[in-house]
């Protein structure tokens, strides 16, 4: 059932035909411009608070003049043009958010301190409990467990409580705009506008990050139109409102990434004295049978799981927990492409399920370094021949490749992991 008429209204002609003129004059440069399109439109939305700026306010009109001109040659109506950009604003915070980049970044144990707290779990069985009907259908249907369901939902909107407040077509179309990552943005912002062709949600109710990313699931506009479900058979795929659309989308998301019905994400190991810590790199994959026949044990001393592909991990460096870790949790990281990410989904899921928190300490002496200080440690393993790629002040597998290499050089323990003592020492 599709919703009614009132929430989608249908423009007049003579409303079309005023907007599209409003944006023709701007686009030709028009020296004034009609009254009613002279004073923004007031709103209470905390979004669209911000001082006006004329000559910016007329270049944005334009950007919509042109990109409505590609929609509509996509296919895109007449009819949804209108309601997609009739009062569309363009929100400064937007670009402020896209264009931070925070100095100081965060340890594994402090995001998971926050991300698998006991307040999350205790919140998270309860709302599981309340969304189990639609849990387990989903987990049925695609073989995606409820308990990892419900914690991508925890991660992603405190389930359901944080969807984000602003406006998906103002977010999109001012990051298509700003011009950073127009491309992107513009491709969005087309995959937002045929969801509201579609009818699946209304305009107003289509809100979510400054990003772009919607709904209880934060998905972006061009994942729900591949993933997003109908799974309470009204019509509309509403991942804003509908916890069955919620739970079905996400575990489609998963099944079709690639997740594994029947087996786990991962496990907490325990390593043998003297292990090789080059190889827990998380790229070099064996059966699990092969990390047993090297040392490798479960916490418990119960057999490592049946994982045919799997990897090890240490989040924290030699002295920090280690992980076995298989497919599923590469197919999470398609949800989210950071393993501090990956690995708080899997631990929030564990403790949703009543299972154990991590056991080994977390090295909580040791300091994370800065953006900048990554940069310099970046910096100074290129200058030795240590090739970490171009400093960024981001340590992805480039870097710790970089860093492994550096410490095998030095007779150091290899564990990737960079610190403030290694890079006083590469100084």
């Amino acid at each position: 059932m599709y919703p009614t008429p009132s929430r989608f209204p249908v423009p007049t002609r003579s409303r079309l035909a005023s907007t599209l003129s409003i944006l023709v004059a701007l686009a030709a440069g028009a020296a004034t411009l009609p009254a009613s399109a002279q004073t923004p439109q007031a709103s209470s939305s905390p979004a669209s608070a911000a001082p006006v700026d004329a000559e910016r306010d007329q270049r944005f009109a334009r950007w919509i003049a042109d990109f409505s001109a590609s929609a509509r040659a996509a296919g895109i109506s007449e009819a949804t043009l209108q309601i997609a950009f009739e009062g569309v604003r363009f929100i400064p915070r937007v670009t402020q958010a896209d264009g931070a980049q925070a100095e100081f970044t965060r340890t594994v144990w402090d995001y998971l301190d926050s991300a698998v707290s006991a307040q999350r779990v205790i919140r998270g069985q309860d709302k599981l409990l309340e969304a189990r009907p639609a849990a387990d259908a989903a987990a049925a249907r695609y073989g995606v467990p409820a308990d990892i369901l419900a914690a991508i939902w925890g991660m992603e909107s405190n389930y359901g409580s944080n969807t984000g407040d602003i406006p998906t077509i103002d977010a999109l179309a001012t990051l298509g705009f700003e011009g950073r990552r127009e491309a992107w943005a513009r491709s969005q912002l087309l995959a937002a506008l045929k969801i509201l062709q579609n009818r699946d949600i209304a305009r107003e109710q289509m809100i979510g990050s400054w990003a772009g990313a919607m709904g209880q699931t934060q998905f972006l506009p061009s994942n729900f139109l591949a993933y997003a479900v109908d799974a309470d058979g009204d019509g509309r795929r509403d991942i804003w409102g509908s916890v069955p659309d919620v739970m079905a989308s996400t575990a489609n998301f998963l099944a079709r990434s690639g997740w594994q019905a029947g087996q786990p994400w991962g496990r907490e190991v325990r390593l043998p004295p003297g292990f090789d810590l080059a190889l827990a790199d998380g790229e070099q994959r064996r059966p699990a049978s092969a990390w047993a026949s090297l040392g490798v044990q479960s916490m418990d001393g119960s057999p490592l799981p049946a994982i045919t592909d799997a990897a090890l991990l240490l989040p924290a460096g030699a002295r920090g927990p280690a992980f076995i870790v298989g497919p599923n949790f590469r197919t999470i990281l398609r949800y989210n492409n950071s393993t501090s990410y990956a690995l708080a989904v899997g631990l929030l899921a564990q403790a949703l399920g009543g299972g154990p928190p991590v056991q080994a300490a977390w090295p909580r002496d040791l300091q994370a370094l800065s953006r900048s200080q990554l940069l310099a440690l970046q910096t100074a393993l290129n200058a030795r021949g240590f090739d970490s790629g171009t400093p960024d002040g981001v340590a992805g597998p480039a870097t710790r490749s970089a860093i492994r290499r550096y410490q095998q050089s030095q007779n150091l323990a290899a564990d990737g992991y960079p610190t403030v003592e290694l890079l006083q020492r590469l100084q």
